[in-house]
């Protein structure tokens, strides 16, 4: 099992080690390529034929402002595409909060879907791919069922604590 993880610039990388995170928890192979959908778009289409090659079976695609990436990686791949709309405070351009990014990621037209999480949220987009692959793979749903279970037992534990 594979996942691609595709962020559309190098000030990107900070929210989406989340989901590298989350990945590395269930051992699941990755990679990362930082790439924009605008200023590269024949670097990006050869790296999509790359990995369908090597049998990825899942994207991960943070991106901010127009937020492009996903809806452009969605275009060319039936690989599912599960976009993170960006939002990075120390950009001069990024006065929307990641509205702008998340817009653009759920207003994808018939045809390119998309699955979104929430802004900055590669925690989320790394788990729902979780949640994909664990229907085809016995052991990383089992290995995802016991996740769950530790945190609820987590959760409770704090809330009786604090009763």
């Amino acid at each position: 099992m594979k996942v691609a993880i595709f962020l559309g610039s190098i000030s990107d990388k900070s929210i989406m080690k989340n989901a590298i995170e989350v990945l590395n928890i269930f051992r699941i192979t990755y990679k990362c390529y930082i790439i924009s959908a605008h200023r590269l778009p024949d670097i990006l289409s050869d790296t999509i034929i790359k990995i369908e090659n090597e049998k990825t079976e899942v994207i991960i695609a943070g991106a901010g402002l127009s937020a492009h990436l996903p809806g452009i990686i969605s275009s060319k791949t039936i690989i599912p595409v599960i976009g993170v709309p960006i939002f990075n405070p120390s950009s001069i351009n990024n006065f929307l909060g990641g509205i702008d990014a998340l817009s653009s990621i759920t207003q994808m037209p018939n045809g390119v879907p998309i699955a979104a999480v929430g802004i900055n949220n590669s925690y989320n987009a790394a788990l729902l791919s979780v949640h994909m692959l664990s229907i085809k793979y016995i052991d990383l749903k089992k290995s995802l069922k016991k996740f769950r279970y530790y945190n609820r037992k987590k959760l409770k534990n704090k809330i009786e604590q604090n009763l």
